[in-house]
């Protein structure tokens, strides 16, 4: 039986995640362990550099065709990566 104060698992690690102000870092490496994920195999496989920054995601897509279908689709990706997160995780997405 749960007493009133007893907290799941996913909650007690969010809090401490949360009180050790270490959430933004846990969420920001989760995106792009999921990258493959969150663009499909194909993008993530031409994506030779990833990292975020300042709510900014940093990326480098080593083919032209694919960074220019990126960059019409950047609202898209983002409104993704925020929902995921639950929240304004990515403000900006900057191709290098």
């Amino acid at each position: 039986m749960r007493k009133a104060n007893d907290k799941t698992m996913k909650e007690a690690i969010e809090q401490m995640l949360n009180v050790y102000k270490i959430k933004r870092r846990f969420d920001e490496t989760a995106i792009i362990a999921h990258w493959p994920d969150i663009v499909g195999k194909p993008v993530a496989n031409r994506t030779s550099e990833i990292f975020i920054s300042n709510k900014k995601l940093f990326l480098r897509i080593e083919s032209s065709v694919v960074k220019n279908e990126m960059v019409m689709m950047r609202s898209q990706i983002m409104e993704k990566i925020n929902a995921e997160a639950g929240e304004q995780l990515i403000e900006e997405i900057i191709f290098l």
